[in-house]
Protein backbone atom coordinates (compact mmCIF):
# COMPACT_ATOMS: atom_id res chain seq x y z
CA UNK A 1 0.00 0.00 0.00
CA UNK A 2 1.00 3.42 -0.75
CA UNK A 3 1.27 5.87 -4.01
CA UNK A 4 3.43 3.80 -5.76
CA UNK A 5 -0.26 1.36 -4.83
CA UNK A 6 -2.63 4.20 -5.45
CA UNK A 7 -0.62 4.77 -8.85
CA UNK A 8 -1.16 1.38 -9.90
CA UNK A 9 -4.33 0.80 -8.56
CA UNK A 10 -5.38 3.94 -10.44
CA UNK A 11 -3.46 3.06 -13.77
CA UNK A 12 -5.41 -0.20 -13.85
CA UNK A 13 -8.48 1.36 -15.28
CA UNK A 14 -6.79 4.11 -17.00
CA UNK A 15 -5.57 2.64 -19.43
CA UNK A 16 -8.09 -0.33 -21.06
CA UNK A 17 -10.57 2.48 -20.65
CA UNK A 18 -8.77 4.92 -22.25
CA UNK A 19 -8.52 2.29 -25.00
CA UNK A 20 -12.13 1.39 -24.94
CA UNK A 21 -12.91 5.05 -25.43
CA UNK A 22 -10.49 6.20 -28.35
CA UNK A 23 -11.45 2.97 -30.36
CA UNK A 24 -15.27 3.47 -29.84
CA UNK A 25 -15.11 7.20 -29.78
CA UNK A 26 -11.62 8.48 -32.28
CA UNK A 27 -13.07 11.63 -33.37
CA UNK A 28 -13.13 14.60 -30.88
CA UNK A 29 -16.57 15.19 -29.54
CA UNK A 30 -18.42 17.83 -27.75
CA UNK A 31 -16.00 20.51 -26.53
CA UNK A 32 -12.74 18.52 -27.93
CA UNK A 33 -13.71 20.20 -31.34
CA UNK A 34 -12.59 23.02 -29.77
CA UNK A 35 -9.65 21.95 -27.25
CA UNK A 36 -8.21 19.04 -29.93
CA UNK A 37 -7.66 21.54 -33.25
CA UNK A 38 -5.87 24.60 -30.92
CA UNK A 39 -3.89 21.57 -29.23
CA UNK A 40 -2.77 20.46 -32.55
CA UNK A 41 -1.40 23.79 -33.68
CA UNK A 42 0.62 24.30 -30.96
CA UNK A 43 2.12 20.83 -31.89
CA UNK A 44 2.95 22.76 -35.55
CA UNK A 45 4.79 25.89 -33.93
CA UNK A 46 1.79 28.28 -34.75
CA UNK A 47 1.06 29.52 -31.69
CA UNK A 48 -0.27 32.61 -33.04
CA UNK A 49 -3.39 30.49 -33.82
CA UNK A 50 -6.33 30.78 -31.05
CA UNK A 51 -9.68 29.69 -31.23
CA UNK A 52 -12.39 32.81 -30.32
CA UNK A 53 -14.93 29.97 -29.21
CA UNK A 54 -12.44 28.61 -26.50
CA UNK A 55 -12.93 30.38 -22.88
CA UNK A 56 -9.98 28.83 -21.04
CA UNK A 57 -6.08 29.51 -21.43
CA UNK A 58 -3.80 27.59 -23.31
CA UNK A 59 -2.29 25.72 -19.67
CA UNK A 60 -3.63 22.09 -21.04
CA UNK A 61 -2.06 22.71 -24.37
CA UNK A 62 1.37 23.43 -22.94
CA UNK A 63 1.67 20.42 -20.98
CA UNK A 64 -0.12 18.02 -24.03
CA UNK A 65 3.46 19.60 -25.71
CA UNK A 66 5.45 18.58 -22.68
CA UNK A 67 3.70 15.42 -23.25
CA UNK A 68 3.83 14.68 -26.54
CA UNK A 69 7.66 15.47 -26.50
CA UNK A 70 8.40 12.95 -24.04
CA UNK A 71 6.61 10.23 -26.06
CA UNK A 72 8.78 11.70 -29.29
CA UNK A 73 12.34 9.70 -28.88
CA UNK A 74 10.59 6.03 -28.31
CA UNK A 75 7.88 6.94 -31.19
CA UNK A 76 10.87 8.30 -33.44
CA UNK A 77 12.77 4.96 -32.88
CA UNK A 78 9.59 2.87 -32.94
CA UNK A 79 7.44 4.27 -35.55
CA UNK A 80 9.96 6.49 -37.27
CA UNK A 81 7.99 9.01 -36.32
CA UNK A 82 9.74 12.58 -37.76
CA UNK A 83 7.43 15.25 -36.86
CA UNK A 84 6.37 16.24 -33.57
CA UNK A 85 2.95 17.20 -34.76
CA UNK A 86 2.43 13.69 -36.34
CA UNK A 87 2.42 12.26 -32.66
CA UNK A 88 -1.27 15.05 -31.53
CA UNK A 89 -3.42 12.61 -32.46
CA UNK A 90 -6.60 12.89 -30.70
CA UNK A 91 -5.70 9.39 -28.73
CA UNK A 92 -2.57 10.96 -27.57
CA UNK A 93 -4.18 14.30 -26.49
CA UNK A 94 -6.56 12.36 -24.45
CA UNK A 95 -3.95 10.12 -22.93
CA UNK A 96 -2.83 13.59 -20.98
CA UNK A 97 -5.41 13.42 -18.91
CA UNK A 98 -4.76 10.00 -18.23
CA UNK A 99 -0.91 10.52 -17.00
CA UNK A 100 -2.55 13.47 -14.81
CA UNK A 101 -5.25 11.70 -13.31
CA UNK A 102 -2.87 9.07 -11.77
CA UNK A 103 -0.39 11.97 -10.61
CA UNK A 104 -3.96 13.49 -8.96
CA UNK A 105 -4.57 10.36 -7.37
CA UNK A 106 -0.63 10.44 -5.91
CA UNK A 107 -1.24 13.98 -4.64
CA UNK A 108 -4.13 13.18 -2.71
CA UNK A 109 -2.54 10.27 -0.93
CA UNK A 110 0.12 12.92 -0.23
CA UNK A 111 -2.25 15.28 1.14
CA UNK A 112 -4.06 12.80 3.43
CA UNK A 113 -1.20 11.59 4.87
CA UNK A 114 -0.22 15.36 5.60
CA UNK A 115 -3.90 16.34 6.64
CA UNK A 116 -4.22 12.69 8.95
CA UNK A 117 -0.51 12.22 10.49
CA UNK A 118 -2.12 9.11 12.31
CA UNK A 119 -4.01 7.71 9.32
CA UNK A 120 -2.67 3.81 8.38
CA UNK A 121 -1.29 3.66 4.97
CA UNK A 122 -4.25 1.25 4.06
CA UNK A 123 -6.80 3.71 4.54
CA UNK A 124 -4.79 6.54 2.87
CA UNK A 125 -4.83 4.32 -0.17
CA UNK A 126 -8.80 3.29 -0.15
CA UNK A 127 -9.39 7.02 0.58
CA UNK A 128 -7.03 8.18 -2.32
CA UNK A 129 -8.71 5.36 -4.92
CA UNK A 130 -11.65 5.91 -4.08
CA UNK A 131 -11.62 9.50 -5.07
CA UNK A 132 -9.87 8.94 -8.11
CA UNK A 133 -13.53 7.39 -9.31
CA UNK A 134 -15.31 10.29 -8.37
CA UNK A 135 -17.80 10.24 -11.30
CA UNK A 136 -17.05 14.14 -12.71
CA UNK A 137 -13.46 13.61 -12.18
CA UNK A 138 -13.11 9.94 -13.71
CA UNK A 139 -15.24 10.47 -16.76
CA UNK A 140 -13.48 13.06 -17.87
CA UNK A 141 -10.28 11.49 -17.62
CA UNK A 142 -10.67 9.77 -20.82
CA UNK A 143 -11.55 13.16 -23.12
CA UNK A 144 -9.61 15.73 -23.89
CA UNK A 145 -11.03 18.60 -21.23
CA UNK A 146 -9.56 21.01 -18.89
CA UNK A 147 -10.56 19.54 -15.33
CA UNK A 148 -8.60 16.79 -14.58
CA UNK A 149 -5.47 19.25 -15.46
CA UNK A 150 -7.40 21.90 -13.06
CA UNK A 151 -8.10 19.78 -10.25
CA UNK A 152 -4.47 18.53 -10.82
CA UNK A 153 -2.53 21.60 -10.71
CA UNK A 154 -4.80 22.98 -8.27
CA UNK A 155 -4.17 19.84 -5.80
CA UNK A 156 -0.66 20.11 -6.59
CA UNK A 157 -0.59 23.37 -5.55
CA UNK A 158 -2.32 22.92 -2.18
CA UNK A 159 0.63 20.19 -1.07
CA UNK A 160 2.94 22.31 -1.49
CA UNK A 161 1.43 24.97 0.79
CA UNK A 162 0.60 22.26 3.21
CA UNK A 163 4.33 21.42 2.99
CA UNK A 164 4.99 25.05 3.95
CA UNK A 165 7.15 25.68 0.00
CA UNK A 166 4.71 28.71 -0.15
CA UNK A 167 7.27 30.06 -3.38
CA UNK A 168 6.51 26.88 -5.42
CA UNK A 169 2.44 26.76 -4.01
CA UNK A 170 2.47 30.44 -5.61
CA UNK A 171 4.02 29.13 -8.74
CA UNK A 172 1.98 25.88 -8.84
CA UNK A 173 -1.81 28.33 -7.98
CA UNK A 174 -0.11 30.95 -11.60
CA UNK A 175 0.19 27.24 -13.52
CA UNK A 176 -3.48 26.46 -12.16
CA UNK A 177 -4.60 29.50 -13.10
CA UNK A 178 -2.79 29.36 -16.63
CA UNK A 179 -5.37 26.14 -17.06
CA UNK A 180 -8.37 27.68 -15.87
CA UNK A 181 -9.69 31.37 -14.93
CA UNK A 182 -11.31 30.96 -11.92
CA UNK A 183 -8.43 28.89 -10.18
CA UNK A 184 -7.49 32.39 -9.07
CA UNK A 185 -9.82 32.06 -6.38
CA UNK A 186 -8.52 28.76 -5.53
CA UNK A 187 -5.36 29.93 -5.23
CA UNK A 188 -6.12 32.93 -2.81
CA UNK A 189 -8.23 30.29 -1.00
CA UNK A 190 -4.87 28.04 -0.64
CA UNK A 191 -3.08 31.59 0.58
CA UNK A 192 -5.39 32.37 2.99
CA UNK A 193 -5.13 28.65 4.58
CA UNK A 194 -1.32 29.02 4.74
CA UNK A 195 -1.64 32.68 6.74
CA UNK A 196 -3.95 30.27 9.41
CA UNK A 197 -1.81 27.63 9.56
CA UNK A 198 1.34 29.68 10.35
CA UNK A 199 -0.47 32.13 12.68
CA UNK A 200 -2.28 29.06 14.51
CA UNK A 201 0.78 27.21 15.10
CA UNK A 202 2.30 30.51 16.59
CA UNK A 203 -0.53 30.56 19.04
CA UNK A 204 -0.34 27.15 19.54
CA UNK A 205 3.66 27.38 20.27
CA UNK A 206 2.90 31.06 22.58
CA UNK A 207 0.31 29.04 24.70
CA UNK A 208 3.09 26.12 25.26
CA UNK A 209 5.60 28.32 25.69
CA UNK A 210 3.62 30.39 28.45
CA UNK A 211 2.30 27.36 30.29
CA UNK A 212 5.83 26.28 30.47
CA UNK A 213 7.10 29.56 31.74
CA UNK A 214 4.11 29.77 34.29
CA UNK A 215 5.03 25.97 35.48
CA UNK A 216 8.85 27.22 35.80
CA UNK A 217 8.10 29.85 37.98
CA UNK A 218 5.40 27.95 40.34
CA UNK A 219 8.34 25.07 40.97
CA UNK A 220 11.16 27.51 41.35
CA UNK A 221 13.00 27.27 38.09
CA UNK A 222 14.75 29.97 36.45
CA UNK A 223 13.55 31.13 32.73
CA UNK A 224 15.96 33.41 30.88
CA UNK A 225 15.43 36.77 30.64
CA UNK A 226 15.94 37.38 27.14
CA UNK A 227 13.63 34.50 26.04
CA UNK A 228 11.70 35.61 22.98
CA UNK A 229 9.32 33.48 21.55
CA UNK A 230 9.98 32.55 18.02
CA UNK A 231 7.64 34.16 15.22
CA UNK A 232 6.80 37.74 17.66
CA UNK A 233 8.49 40.61 18.29
CA UNK A 234 7.12 40.39 22.12
CA UNK A 235 9.91 39.79 24.44
CA UNK A 236 8.75 37.54 27.49
CA UNK A 237 10.50 38.42 31.10
CA UNK A 238 11.23 36.64 34.14
CA UNK A 239 8.32 38.45 36.09
CA UNK A 240 10.11 40.56 38.91
CA UNK A 241 7.52 42.63 40.07
CA UNK A 242 3.78 42.82 40.14
CA UNK A 243 3.20 44.74 37.23
CA UNK A 244 5.32 42.50 35.13
CA UNK A 245 2.95 39.70 36.45
CA UNK A 246 0.31 40.88 35.63
CA UNK A 247 1.23 41.45 32.11
CA UNK A 248 2.49 38.28 31.85
CA UNK A 249 -0.56 36.93 32.94
CA UNK A 250 -2.78 38.82 30.92
CA UNK A 251 -0.74 37.60 27.73
CA UNK A 252 -0.95 34.09 28.22
CA UNK A 253 -4.73 34.27 28.72
CA UNK A 254 -5.37 36.03 25.64
CA UNK A 255 -2.91 34.20 23.77
CA UNK A 256 -4.96 30.79 24.78
CA UNK A 257 -8.15 32.18 24.69
CA UNK A 258 -7.47 33.60 20.87
CA UNK A 259 -6.14 29.28 20.17
CA UNK A 260 -8.76 27.35 22.32
CA UNK A 261 -11.85 30.07 21.68
CA UNK A 262 -14.76 28.77 19.31
CA UNK A 263 -16.28 31.85 19.09
CA UNK A 264 -15.87 32.76 15.50
CA UNK A 265 -14.71 36.76 16.35
CA UNK A 266 -12.27 35.16 18.54
CA UNK A 267 -10.64 33.43 15.84
CA UNK A 268 -10.96 36.51 13.03
CA UNK A 269 -9.47 38.69 16.44
CA UNK A 270 -6.06 36.15 17.01
CA UNK A 271 -5.90 36.00 13.37
CA UNK A 272 -5.76 39.08 12.59
CA UNK A 273 -3.49 40.22 15.36
CA UNK A 274 -0.90 37.31 15.18
CA UNK A 275 -0.97 38.40 11.17
CA UNK A 276 0.21 42.05 12.19
CA UNK A 277 2.99 40.86 14.79
CA UNK A 278 4.12 38.31 12.07
CA UNK A 279 3.75 40.69 8.87
CA UNK A 280 6.90 40.56 7.76
CA UNK A 281 7.42 36.93 7.30
CA UNK A 282 3.89 36.61 6.03
CA UNK A 283 4.54 39.28 3.54
CA UNK A 284 7.66 37.35 1.99
CA UNK A 285 6.05 33.71 2.17
CA UNK A 286 2.80 35.05 0.40
CA UNK A 287 4.50 38.17 -1.79
CA UNK A 288 4.52 35.41 -4.64
CA UNK A 289 0.76 34.99 -4.59
CA UNK A 290 -0.02 38.81 -4.00
CA UNK A 291 1.95 39.05 -7.87
CA UNK A 292 -0.12 36.06 -9.49
CA UNK A 293 -3.27 38.74 -8.21
CA UNK A 294 -2.11 41.55 -9.86
CA UNK A 295 -1.25 39.88 -12.86
CA UNK A 296 -4.60 38.12 -12.95
CA UNK A 297 -6.41 41.76 -12.27
CA UNK A 298 -3.97 43.20 -15.43
CA UNK A 299 -5.20 40.88 -18.00
CA UNK A 300 -9.07 41.12 -16.82
CA UNK A 301 -8.44 44.36 -17.20
CA UNK A 302 -6.77 44.37 -20.68
CA UNK A 303 -9.21 41.21 -21.95
CA UNK A 304 -12.68 42.89 -20.52
CA UNK A 305 -13.52 40.14 -19.17
CA UNK A 306 -12.54 36.64 -16.48
CA UNK A 307 -13.17 34.52 -19.91
CA UNK A 308 -11.22 34.33 -23.17
CA UNK A 309 -13.69 33.96 -26.03
CA UNK A 310 -17.51 33.29 -26.66
CA UNK A 311 -17.84 36.25 -23.73
CA UNK A 312 -21.62 36.62 -24.55
CA UNK A 313 -22.55 32.93 -23.86
CA UNK A 314 -20.29 33.26 -20.32
CA UNK A 315 -21.31 36.59 -19.14
CA UNK A 316 -21.23 36.95 -15.46
CA UNK A 317 -24.40 36.56 -13.87
CA UNK A 318 -25.65 36.35 -9.65
CA UNK A 319 -26.83 32.37 -10.37
CA UNK A 320 -27.31 31.81 -5.93
CA UNK A 321 -28.96 28.73 -6.55
CA UNK A 322 -25.58 27.22 -7.82
CA UNK A 323 -24.59 27.32 -3.92
CA UNK A 324 -27.76 25.17 -3.43
CA UNK A 325 -27.56 22.65 -6.12
CA UNK A 326 -23.86 22.01 -5.47
CA UNK A 327 -24.24 21.71 -1.70
CA UNK A 328 -26.78 18.65 -2.63
CA UNK A 329 -24.54 17.20 -4.78
CA UNK A 330 -21.52 16.71 -2.39
CA UNK A 331 -23.94 15.71 0.22
CA UNK A 332 -25.22 12.98 -2.47
CA UNK A 333 -21.37 11.92 -3.63
CA UNK A 334 -20.98 11.31 0.28
CA UNK A 335 -24.94 9.92 1.06
CA UNK A 336 -23.18 7.64 3.57
CA UNK A 337 -21.87 10.72 5.97
CA UNK A 338 -24.78 13.37 5.51
CA UNK A 339 -27.98 10.85 5.11
CA UNK A 340 -27.64 8.90 7.74
CA UNK A 341 -29.76 8.67 10.77
CA UNK A 342 -26.49 9.38 12.90
CA UNK A 343 -25.90 12.52 11.37
CA UNK A 344 -29.50 14.08 11.12
CA UNK A 345 -30.05 13.26 15.09
CA UNK A 346 -26.22 15.05 15.64
CA UNK A 347 -27.98 17.86 13.99
CA UNK A 348 -31.17 18.11 15.46
CA UNK A 349 -29.77 17.85 18.72
CA UNK A 350 -26.61 20.89 17.79
CA UNK A 351 -29.22 22.92 17.07
CA UNK A 352 -31.77 22.15 19.73
CA UNK A 353 -29.16 22.63 22.52
CA UNK A 354 -28.35 26.28 21.41
CA UNK A 355 -32.02 27.23 20.91
CA UNK A 356 -33.21 29.78 19.98
CA UNK A 357 -29.59 30.67 18.12
CA UNK A 358 -30.07 27.57 16.42
CA UNK A 359 -33.84 28.17 14.98
CA UNK A 360 -33.01 31.74 14.00
CA UNK A 361 -30.23 29.61 11.93
CA UNK A 362 -32.55 27.45 10.31
CA UNK A 363 -35.02 30.06 9.45
CA UNK A 364 -32.06 32.32 8.09
CA UNK A 365 -30.90 29.76 6.09
CA UNK A 366 -34.23 28.52 4.51
CA UNK A 367 -35.00 32.33 3.57
CA UNK A 368 -31.90 32.56 1.69
CA UNK A 369 -32.05 29.37 0.12
CA UNK A 370 -35.89 30.31 -0.72
CA UNK A 371 -34.96 34.01 -2.67
CA UNK A 372 -31.46 31.87 -4.04
CA UNK A 373 -34.38 29.25 -5.95
CA UNK A 374 -36.93 31.84 -6.53
CA UNK A 375 -34.89 35.01 -7.75
CA UNK A 376 -31.55 34.15 -8.73
CA UNK A 377 -31.88 30.71 -10.49
CA UNK A 378 -30.76 30.40 -13.76
CA UNK A 379 -31.73 28.48 -16.89
CA UNK A 380 -29.32 28.82 -19.91
CA UNK A 381 -29.64 28.64 -23.13
CA UNK A 382 -27.20 25.84 -23.21
CA UNK A 383 -28.86 24.20 -20.71
CA UNK A 384 -32.30 24.07 -22.28
CA UNK A 385 -31.30 23.24 -25.55
CA UNK A 386 -29.00 19.92 -25.49
CA UNK A 387 -30.23 17.04 -24.52
CA UNK A 388 -26.64 15.46 -24.39
CA UNK A 389 -26.22 16.57 -20.38
CA UNK A 390 -27.13 15.19 -17.82
CA UNK A 391 -28.28 18.47 -16.42
CA UNK A 392 -30.58 18.71 -19.43
CA UNK A 393 -32.87 15.66 -18.03
CA UNK A 394 -32.18 16.78 -13.99
CA UNK A 395 -33.37 20.19 -14.74
CA UNK A 396 -36.53 19.23 -16.77
CA UNK A 397 -37.60 16.25 -14.78
CA UNK A 398 -36.76 17.09 -11.11
CA UNK A 399 -36.54 20.84 -10.87
CA UNK A 400 -38.69 22.08 -13.36
CA UNK A 401 -41.10 19.26 -13.19
CA UNK A 402 -43.87 21.08 -11.08
CA UNK A 403 -43.73 24.99 -10.04
CA UNK A 404 -43.57 23.61 -6.81
CA UNK A 405 -40.70 21.35 -6.65
CA UNK A 406 -37.76 23.97 -6.68
CA UNK A 407 -39.04 25.19 -3.43
CA UNK A 408 -39.64 21.89 -2.10
CA UNK A 409 -35.85 20.56 -2.66
CA UNK A 410 -35.28 24.08 -0.41
CA UNK A 411 -34.79 22.17 3.39
CA UNK A 412 -32.62 19.43 1.50
CA UNK A 413 -29.97 22.34 0.16
CA UNK A 414 -30.25 23.69 4.18
CA UNK A 415 -29.52 20.43 5.45
CA UNK A 416 -26.92 19.68 2.92
CA UNK A 417 -25.06 22.88 4.09
CA UNK A 418 -25.55 22.53 7.44
CA UNK A 419 -24.22 18.98 7.21
CA UNK A 420 -21.14 20.06 4.94
CA UNK A 421 -19.82 22.34 7.86
CA UNK A 422 -20.45 19.88 10.41
CA UNK A 423 -18.39 17.56 8.80
CA UNK A 424 -15.53 19.99 8.16
CA UNK A 425 -12.68 19.05 10.80
CA UNK A 426 -11.92 23.02 10.66
CA UNK A 427 -11.76 26.08 12.39
CA UNK A 428 -14.60 28.24 11.37
CA UNK A 429 -12.62 30.72 9.72
CA UNK A 430 -11.38 28.16 7.68
CA UNK A 431 -15.27 27.04 6.69
CA UNK A 432 -16.43 30.82 6.14
CA UNK A 433 -13.43 30.64 3.60
CA UNK A 434 -14.03 27.42 2.20
CA UNK A 435 -17.63 28.82 1.58
CA UNK A 436 -17.09 32.23 -0.04
CA UNK A 437 -14.00 30.42 -2.29
CA UNK A 438 -16.95 28.38 -3.56
CA UNK A 439 -19.51 30.86 -3.95
CA UNK A 440 -17.15 33.05 -6.11
CA UNK A 441 -16.43 30.18 -8.33
CA UNK A 442 -20.06 29.11 -8.46
CA UNK A 443 -22.02 32.46 -8.07
CA UNK A 444 -21.12 34.24 -11.36
CA UNK A 445 -21.21 31.00 -13.46
CA UNK A 446 -24.78 30.75 -15.58
CA UNK A 447 -24.23 27.51 -16.83
CA UNK A 448 -25.61 24.67 -14.44
CA UNK A 449 -22.43 22.20 -14.64
CA UNK A 450 -21.10 19.70 -12.51
CA UNK A 451 -18.25 19.28 -13.16
CA UNK A 452 -17.36 23.10 -11.42
CA UNK A 453 -18.54 21.31 -8.18
CA UNK A 454 -14.92 19.08 -8.29
CA UNK A 455 -12.28 21.04 -7.27
CA UNK A 456 -14.67 22.28 -3.85
CA UNK A 457 -16.21 18.65 -3.43
CA UNK A 458 -12.25 17.38 -3.12
CA UNK A 459 -11.53 20.25 -0.36
CA UNK A 460 -14.42 18.92 1.11
CA UNK A 461 -14.05 15.69 0.99
CA UNK A 462 -10.43 15.50 2.29
CA UNK A 463 -11.03 17.81 5.40
CA UNK A 464 -14.21 15.68 6.03
CA UNK A 465 -13.81 14.67 9.80
CA UNK A 466 -16.47 11.36 10.01
CA UNK A 467 -14.96 8.82 6.95
CA UNK A 468 -13.98 5.49 8.05
CA UNK A 469 -13.79 2.93 5.99
CA UNK A 470 -17.08 1.53 5.58
CA UNK A 471 -18.47 4.63 4.71
CA UNK A 472 -15.04 5.02 1.95
CA UNK A 473 -16.04 1.59 0.63
CA UNK A 474 -20.05 2.39 0.53
CA UNK A 475 -18.92 5.56 -1.24
CA UNK A 476 -16.88 3.77 -3.80
CA UNK A 477 -19.21 1.23 -5.03
CA UNK A 478 -21.90 4.01 -5.79
CA UNK A 479 -18.80 5.88 -7.85
CA UNK A 480 -18.28 2.31 -9.48
CA UNK A 481 -21.84 2.05 -10.53
CA UNK A 482 -22.45 5.30 -11.48
CA UNK A 483 -19.04 5.34 -13.50
CA UNK A 484 -20.15 1.93 -15.28
CA UNK A 485 -23.92 3.44 -16.32
CA UNK A 486 -22.18 6.99 -17.38
CA UNK A 487 -19.77 5.45 -19.81
CA UNK A 488 -22.17 2.60 -20.89
CA UNK A 489 -24.64 5.47 -22.29
CA UNK A 490 -21.40 7.15 -23.66
CA UNK A 491 -19.69 4.73 -25.59
CA UNK A 492 -23.13 1.99 -26.63
CA UNK A 493 -25.74 4.39 -26.53
CA UNK A 494 -25.42 6.99 -29.23
CA UNK A 495 -28.63 8.78 -30.99
CA UNK A 496 -28.81 11.03 -33.40
CA UNK A 497 -30.02 14.53 -33.79
CA UNK A 498 -32.22 15.30 -37.00
CA UNK A 499 -30.75 19.06 -37.24
CA UNK A 500 -27.01 17.86 -36.96
CA UNK A 501 -24.91 15.03 -39.00
CA UNK A 502 -23.02 12.41 -36.65
CA UNK A 503 -23.87 9.99 -33.68
CA UNK A 504 -24.54 12.29 -30.59
CA UNK A 505 -23.49 11.09 -27.53
CA UNK A 506 -24.79 11.51 -23.45
CA UNK A 507 -22.06 13.36 -21.43
CA UNK A 508 -22.11 14.76 -17.73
Amino acid sequence: MGRIAVALIVSSWVIPISILVNRIVPEPYMDEIFHIPQAQQYCKGNFASWDPMITTPPGLYYLSLAHVASLFPGMFFVRGVSLLSQLCSTPILRSVNGVLAILCSVIVYEIITLLRPNIDERKATIFAVVLALYPLHWFFTFLYYTDVASLTAVLAMYLACLKKKYHLSALLGAYAVFIRQTNIVWMLFVACTGVMDITLTHQRESVKLDNLNATGNKTGLSVPNNHIIVGSNIRRRKPNSAVDNSKSSMTSTLTYSASHSSGFLDEIKAICLTSWNMKSKLLFSFSPFIMVLVAFVAFVRWNGSVVLGAKEAHAVSPHFAQLMYFSLVSSLALAPLHFSLDQAVHLFWSFWKKRPLGFCQWIVALTASFLSVHSYSIAHAYLLADNRHYTFYLWRKVIQSHQSTKYLLVPLYVYSWFSIVRVLAKPKIWVLAYFLATAAVLVPAPLIEFRYYTIPFYFLMLHSHTVDIQSLVLIGLGYVVTNVFTMFMFLFRPFNWSHEPGKQRFIW
